[in-house]
């Protein structure tokens, strides 16, 4: 299974398309044994999505056979396998190019409330897909990575305000 580390700031693209961030790339690339397929999910919590590769699938149904188990064991009544199976492997698989580009369908733009840009935070075995005003509202708990993306989105704002200024 894939390891997600690192930061990173992608502005959309035209044609509603957004880039996965080389470092990103490459790990789910690994993830997904070669394939250009990237997995896009809601966070259960947060208004965000979590990214991640083909591999996390087999941990997805270890986990839900782990969570049935325990619920069985402390006799939790609420537990609802079906449920619970819904929200893990409602994700997305998403074609990516060579270049990292996808296009990211309406239904998550709007679960992640995905606007003119994204942060990539690594998080383990699945990495945070953040609208920065949604990533800034967070608590403190969030400080490192606010930090970090509103730093990124200065940069990015800036190399197109000079690119686009021609001066």
């Amino acid at each position: 299974m894939g390891t997600y580390s690192g930061k990173a700031y992608s502005p959309a693209g035209d044609k509603g398309r957004f880039v996965l961030p080389p470092a990103f790339r490459k790990a789910v690339k690994e993830s997904s044994g070669g394939s250009k397929t990237l997995c896009l999910a809601a966070h259960e919590k947060f208004d965000c999505l979590i990214g991640f590769g083909l591999s996390r699938i087999d941990e997805l149904h270890k986990q839900l056979d782990r969570e049935e188990e325990r619920a069985i064991r402390m006799n939790i009544a609420e537990f609802d396998r079906d449920i619970r199976a819904q929200q893990l492997f409602g994700f997305e698989q998403l074609p990516f190019d060579d270049s990292g580009r996808f296009v990211m369908p309406d239904h998550l733009r709007d679960l992640g409330n995905v606007g003119d840009g994204l942060y990539y935070h690594g998080a383990g075995e699945f990495f945070f897909v953040w609208n920065p005003e949604e990533l800034a509202r967070m608590d403190k708990s969030f400080r490192g990575a606010q930090v970090t993306c509103a730093s990124m989105v200065k940069e990015a704002a800036a190399k197109a305000s000079k690119k686009g200024g021609g001066k």
